[in-house]
């Protein structure tokens, strides 16, 4: 199994990859999955569908889901702490 992860920045030019070395959880393995909801409209619908795919694709063994309390500002220290403490991977989106 490859250590390396592709992640594709969104705001990268079109084609730009950037790898990441890491070690990952084996498939098996339930992850602790965290979602950040960023409370733009229908965020919490777009993120729900993932979540429910994910459970499809993935053992999941435990769900954080926090929600920033305005979308314009940044994500609180003490939200992005707990996603740390808490998640194996974290997912953010945004909707309108």
């Amino acid at each position: 199994m490859s250590n390396t992860d592709i992640f594709i920045v969104p705001e990268a030019p079109a084609g730009q990859q950037a790898p990441v070395t890491g070690t990952r959880k084996a498939a098996a393995e339930a992850i602790r999955l965290g979602i950040l909801d960023n409370s733009k409209g229908s965020a919490d619908h777009l993120l729900g569908f993932l979540i429910e795919g994910l459970r499809a694709a993935f053992p999941i063994g435990a769900l954080t889901s926090l929600r920033k309390p305005n979308a314009a500002a940044a994500a609180d220290s003490r939200l992005l702490d707990q996603l740390a403490a808490e998640a194996d991977l974290v997912v953010s989106a945004m909707a309108d």
